[in-house]
């Protein structure tokens, strides 16, 4: 994401937000991967107010923009909160936080830009306390569908990285363990008056290699922008609980209590 489609970024994680309404949750630590400098900070901390704020932040934001956008939303948590590249994450695989230490992680619009949710699934269950909650948004594969079949060489489209259905997420949730997966989807028409309005923000989108000033058939494109938006959100129970094989959980030994007798005098 860049910062034209921004207005998207803090539309959908208001909207993921409302979707949390219903959903109990004792929270201490926040994890938001990405974090940018929108309204999405404000949101958490009115819903959160004594939550730490940990941050995985997006290409082209600043360690400036980022402490300011959370001295804006938060300053009681401002001093308590930690940040790292997205970079970081995409080279390493790994959250630069210990095990089991944040109780939500908030991700927004991520998801179809990685090529494979399934290692971040992972992660995030590595991240998360016993009892912890993900929730998040991605585009769907139906996300362009409208210039999918326009025969302008220019145009260079390029597929999501992860072209995953919300069936296909709420199989890989449950696939790594996590309990009681909601998932629904809706489709978001974005209308446009000027072409031009229109590639840069599949741009920013990245759905397209092009580059949108060099594109000259304007006048063949459509004035809209369907956009496929996945939401969903699974808790980590059982933590302490082997991987399942064959749909039976193994339980180690050693987390057997054991009930013990006094003799009676």
């Amino acid at each position: 994401m860049t910062q034209p489609i921004r207005w998207l970024q803090d539309e959908i994680a208001d909207r993921m937000l409302q979707k949390l309404d219903i959903v109990k949750l004792d929270v201490k630590d926040i994890l938001i991967v990405p974090d940018f400098a929108g309204k999405h900070l404000e949101m958490l901390a009115k819903r959160f107010p004594k939550a730490r704020t940990l941050s995985i932040t997006e290409a082209g934001v600043s360690g400036f923009q980022m402490w300011r956008a959370k001295a804006v939303s938060n300053w009681r948590s401002l001093f308590a909160s930690n940040s790292s590249p997205l970079a970081g994450y995409t080279s390493s695989g790994r959250f630069d936080i210990p095990d089991n230490s944040v109780d939500l992680v908030f991700s927004n619009l991520l998801l179809q830009d990685l090529a494979d949710p399934k290692h971040f699934i992972q992660e995030c269950w590595r991240v998360l306390r016993e009892g912890g909650l993900i929730t998040f948004s991605y585009l769907g594969p139906d996300t362009g569908k409208e210039l999918r079949s326009l025969d302008v060489p220019e145009l260079k489209l390029k597929n999501l990285l992860s072209p995953w259905d919300m069936h296909d997420m709420g199989d890989a949730l449950l696939g790594e363990r996590f309990s009681d997966p909601v998932m629904d989807m809706e489709y978001l028409t974005l209308d446009y008056e000027k072409s031009e309005l229109l590639l840069d923000d599949v741009a920013a989108l990245n759905l397209m290699d092009s580059d949108p000033l060099a594109i000259s058939q304007l006048s063949v494109l459509p004035q809209k922008l369907t956009l496929e938006v996945v939401y969903g959100h699974a808790w980590a129970l059982g933590k302490r609980l082997a991987k399942a094989r064959d749909n039976i959980a193994y339980i180690d030994p050693n987390q057997i209590g054991r009930k013990t007798r006094s003799d009676s005098a």
